[in-house]
């Protein structure tokens, strides 16, 4: 039996933010500032992370899930209204129809990567008439990107309208027909795409999340439900100003506004993001090499334009495993358990064994140590236990 000769000073979680010197200044700078929220430096994160994904238009948002809502009410959810969405995905993917009253239709998985099967949703759209569906919301999950061109010629085909929930794949890219990168939330295929900045993401401000769109008229009106449904801009007033002083509220919106604060970190963040994916793409391929070695460990299927939010592997024994990294200090963890089996949406009349791919994947998957900041010797510390687990 083999066993590492490396002892950890720390905990190995399954992810880590990574906070800077020059971080802590950025927001110690904007604590010091005429502006703790509703500032500056919310439209310099806007526009900041528009260009790094190569969008035309951003709206920072409280959370990754105030960003779903705010899409699905931007795209007029109605009650009754049907979106597909996957199973393998934080429930928020699938909440925020919800939210709207709208129905959720899940499709299986690829179980190769865990994303969505396209192919699958073009049969379920082909067993009814066009229009019976109003939306689709693809996940890039782990990182790997949804081909999101494949993706756009199905809704253009049945008339839906697509959400790209890109909260594991800031910097991820896929590679289009003509040989072109295509960068999660581009804005080219989706309507709209969202982002958090939860501590374990690339971008890591407490809570925070992002919208990216290429639509103007998305853009405005998200910028007016983020914020009460309120608008001073003289342009959309719908009656004549008292002064200046005045605003309208125009429709139901929500306080989902991320302050000065959370975005003066993310600007700093923003600054070694490239930095940050390249090491975790570096661990990515360590990782590979390491497990093309062990037969009973299959990674998920990686690319190119991977942004490795995480890294997951199946095993036979994934409890077992589980626990045995727990009594090495390593935090591995479980992403995720499919939205469809979790008790509120089996109220809605979803059963264990509609998605048989999806429960055969959750069934054996286990999230592994991947950050920034996750040294070599950690790294091969990891590898060495999950061998001898294996092995033993």
């Amino acid at each position: 039996m083999i066993q590492s000769a490396f002892q950890p000073t720390r905990s190995i979680a399954y992810g880590r933010q990574h906070i800077t010197p020059e971080d802590v200044q950025a927001v110690t700078d904007t604590l010091y500032s005429d502006y703790l929220t509703q500032g500056p430096k919310v439209a310099e994160f806007e526009e900041k992370f528009a260009a790094y994904v190569g969008a035309k238009y951003a709206v920072a948002v409280a959370n990754g899930t105030a960003a779903l809502h705010l899409c699905a009410l931007a795209l007029g959810v109605q009650p009754g209204q049907r979106v597909i969405t996957t199973p393998i995905t934080f429930s928020a993917s699938a909440n925020c129809v919800r939210y709207c009253g709208g129905e959720v239709h899940f499709v299986d998985i690829d179980p190769a990567t865990a994303l969505i099967d396209l192919e699958a949703v073009r049969r379920l759209l082909e067993i009814h008439p066009v229009g019976h569906f109003q939306g689709l919301i693809p996940v890039d999950f782990a990182g790997l990107p949804v081909n999101l061109e494949a993706a756009r010629k199905l809704c253009d085909e049945f008339g839906l309208w697509m959400i790209e929930d890109s909260c594991h794949a800031p910097g991820g890219f896929f590679t289009d027909s003509l040989g072109q990168e295509q960068r999660c939330g581009n804005g080219q295929f989706a309507d709209l795409a969202i982002f958090s900045f939860h501590p374990v993401k690339h971008i890591a401000t407490g809570e925070g999340g992002m919208i990216t769109t290429n639509s103007p008229a998305l853009y405005e009106h998200l910028l007016r439900l983020r914020t009460h449904g309120i608008t001073k801009d003289p342009a959309q007033l719908e009656r004549p100003s008292d002064g200046g002083w005045y605003m309208e509220m125009q429709e139901l919106g929500f306080n989902y506004r991320m302050p000065d604060m959370l975005c003066a970190l993310g600007i700093s963040q923003l600054r070694h993001a490239e930095t940050g994916l390249a090491r975790r793409r570096e661990l990515a391929a360590r990782y590979d090499t390491a497990f093309a070695e062990m037969l009973t460990v299959r990674p998920l299927t990686g690319a190119p334009g991977h942004a490795y939010h995480l890294y997951v592997i199946q095993v036979e024994d994934r409890k077992g495993l589980y626990d045995f990294l727990r009594e090495k200090q390593i935090f591995a963890q479980v992403h995720y358990i499919p939205v469809h089996i979790m008790p509120y949406y089996q109220q809605l009349g979803w059963r264990s064994g509609d998605f048989p791919l999806a429960e055969a994947y959750y069934a054996h998957c286990l999230s592994i140590p991947l950050f920034p900041s996750l040294t070599d010797e950690e790294q091969q510390y990891v590898i060495d236990c999950i061998r001898e687990f294996v092995q033993g």
